[in-house]
């Protein structure tokens, strides 16, 4: 698993040991990334203005791949001590530790009152468990999704997901299905 794109492209990821923790393949990465750089509703200078959170971050490789590709800061959620610390770790490895950045060790589903709320929210809950919607409630209740922000979630495809947001697209990658949604 590595970075596969922006300034800090090809550094080498770890991923905590054992199946608790399922990073996002490179694939389905790269492809989320491409089409935030290419969509109408993100663009090319939305990354750039970025303020991200990356919740259940796992490895932290949605964020990291944010702040590679220029988003202005990161919050990774974890409740996982052992992914915590890989967490860290993959920052050192990007040679982060001068940027914007906070890694909490924290229930997704109880989160913290937030700092500032943000424009770009990745959502990598483990599959068949329905996180989806309380952490949508949780994340806004708590002022870390900004209005109009775009919400990246990775399901198993089997997933159903009551979500009352506009969808603004959707991909499957093998077992794996992304959404993007708009907040309101």
């Amino acid at each position: 698993m590595r970075i596969v794109g922006g300034e800090r492209k090809g550094v080498a990821l770890q991923a905590p040991r054992g199946d608790t923790t399922r990073p996002t393949s490179d694939r389905a990465r790269q492809a989320v990334f491409d089409m935030l750089a290419h969509a109408p509703w993100a663009g090319m200078d939305f990354m750039r203005s970025a303020h991200v959170l990356d919740a259940f971050a796992g490895t932290g490789a949605l964020g990291l791949e944010a702040l590679s590709r220029g988003a202005a800061s990161v919050t990774f959620m974890e409740q996982d001590r052992s992914a915590r610390a890989v967490i860290s770790a993959n920052i050192r490895a990007c040679r982060f530790d001068s940027h914007d950045l906070a890694v909490l060790t924290c229930d997704v589903t109880r989160a913290p009152r937030a700092d500032r709320p943000c424009s770009l929210v990745f959502l990598d809950p483990p599959y068949g468990k329905d996180l989806i919607p309380a952490t949508l409630k949780a994340l806004t209740r708590t002022g870390w999704i900004a209005p109009g922000a775009v919400i990246v979630a990775e399901t198993a495809v089997k997933d159903e997901l009551a979500v009352d947001l506009p969808l603004l697209t959707e991909r499957r990658f093998g077992v794996a299905q992304i959404r993007i949604w708009r907040a309101s």
